[in-house]
C-alpha cells in the first residue's frame, strides 16, 4: 500500500493515532460501532464542540449495552462451564482416570521414583497446558524452560497434583473451573469457568 495519501509526518501521526484508536475500537466486547458516528463524535470533542447527543440519551444508551454485553458474558460462562462439566464427565469415564474427592482428574503417564513435595516445597517443572478443546494457553515445553515456583504458590488443582507426584513423574491433569482460575479467568488468557488439562513433569523438588 503506498504512503502518498499521508505525506507529511502530521498526517501519518494523525493516521497513526486513528489506527490505535481503530485497534482498540476493534477489541472492545461491544462490536457494533457505527464508524460515521464515532468520527463525528471525535471531530467534535477536538473541536470543543456541543455534544449531537445528550447526556442522558448518551447513559441510556451506555447502560442498555453494557446490561447486554453482560448477559452476553453470563451465557458464554454458562456454555463453558457446562462444556466442561460434560468434558469431565466422559474423562472420568476413561479406565487410567482417578477422580479425587476435589474432583481433580490424573492420568499417570510416568510414574518416578523420586522425592515427592509438600506444600512447603518448590519445584521445577515442565508443563504443556491446554483447553479441553486442545487449543495451548501455555507451555513451558514450548519454551524450551522450565518452571519453578512454590507448590501452594500456584491454582489449587496444582498444588493438589503435584504432592501426589514424585520426581521424575509426568501426569495429564484435568483440571475444574474451581480448581484452576475460577468464575472470573485469568487476565483474558484463561476465559471464566474453563476446565484446563495440563501434561506435567516433576523434574525435581527443591
Amino acid at each position: 500500500m503506498s504512503d502518498n495519501k499521508f505525506e507529511s509526518i502530521e498526517q501519518r501521526v494523525s493516521y497513526g493515532v486513528g489506527r490505535q484508536l481503530g485497534d482498540q475500537l476493534r477489541n472492545n466486547p461491544f462490536k457494533e460501532f457505527d464508524v460515521a458516528a464515532v468520527q463525528a463524535g471525535i471531530a467534535d470533542a477536538l473541536a470543543n464542540a456541543a455534544s449531537q447527543v445528550s447526556e442522558e440519551a448518551l447513559n441510556e444508551a451506555f447502560s442498555v449495552v453494557s446490561k447486554k454485553l453482560q448477559e452476553q458474558e453470563q451465557e458464554l460462562a454458562k456454555a463453558a462451564a457446562a462444556e466442561g462439566e460434560a468434558f469431565l464427565a466422559e474423562n472420568a469415564k476413561r479406565d487410567e482416570v482417578t477422580v479425587t474427592e476435589s474432583g481433580l482428574q490424573y492420568e499417570v503417564i510416568v510414574e518416578g521414583d523420586g522425592a515427592k513435595p509438600t506444600a512447603d516445597s518448590t519445584v521445577s517443572v515442565h508443563y504443556h497446558g491446554t483447553f479441553t478443546n486442545g487449543d495451548v494457553f501455555d507451555s513451558s515445553v514450548e519454551r524450551g524452560q522450565p518452571a519453578e515456583f512454590p507448590v501452594k504458590g500456584v491454582i489449587a488443582g496444582w498444588t493438589e497434583a503435584l504432592q501426589l507426584m514424585t520426581e521424575g513423574s509426568k501426569y495429564r491433569l484435568t483440571i475444574p473451573y474451581n480448581l484452576a482460575y475460577g468464575e472470573r479467568g485469568s487476565q483474558g488468557a484463561i476465559p471464566p469457568y474453563a476446565t484446563l488439562v495440563f501434561d506435567v513433569e516433576l523434574l525435581s523438588v527443591k
